[in-house]
């Protein structure tokens, strides 16, 4: 009997390289979080803006309700960069066909329990953006 590969991945290369993807403190997380604590703002990093919901945002401002979450081009297929997988493509394209519902309804969920959610891009400026969350958060400070 021979050992499975993980779903997923095709090599064992392939599989090292998904591991070492890191699901925080990324290189333009940690841009987007310095330009928003530069502008005066403090949040939360990584937590559930719904407890009794499964969904990590990257920065969260509790008192203000305001969600931010940081996609990568590739995991969350955005439409300017998103490459198609040569290896296993039709696993990788079904995976970002279900990260793209679950960020749907995810924006749907916080925004029924009176959240605001902005979703920026990895490849979006970061000082560009942390002004947008800073307009968002400070019109919703109680």
């Amino acid at each position: 009997m021979t050992a499975a590969r993980p779903v997923g991945a095709s090599s064992e290369g392939v599989r090292k390289s998904m591991r070492a993807n890191k699901g925080r403190d990324t290189k333009p997380e940690l841009a987007l979080r310095r330009a928003v604590h530069a502008l005066g703002l403090r949040y939360r990093v990584s937590i559930r803006p719904l407890p009794k919901i499964r969904r990590t945002a990257d920065l969260v401002f509790t008192k203000a309700k305001v969600a931010v979450f940081l996609d990568g081009c590739f995991w969350h297929g955005c439409p300017e960069h998103h490459t198609k997988a040569v290896t296993n493509a039709g696993y990788w394209a079904e995976k970002v066909t279900r990260n793209r519902e679950r960020d749907a309804e995810t924006d749907r969920l916080l925004a029924e329990a009176d959240w605001v959610v902005i979703r920026v891009w990895e490849h979006d400026d970061p000082d560009k953006a942390a002004i947008r969350v800073a307009e968002k958060v400070r019109a919703r400070r109680p």
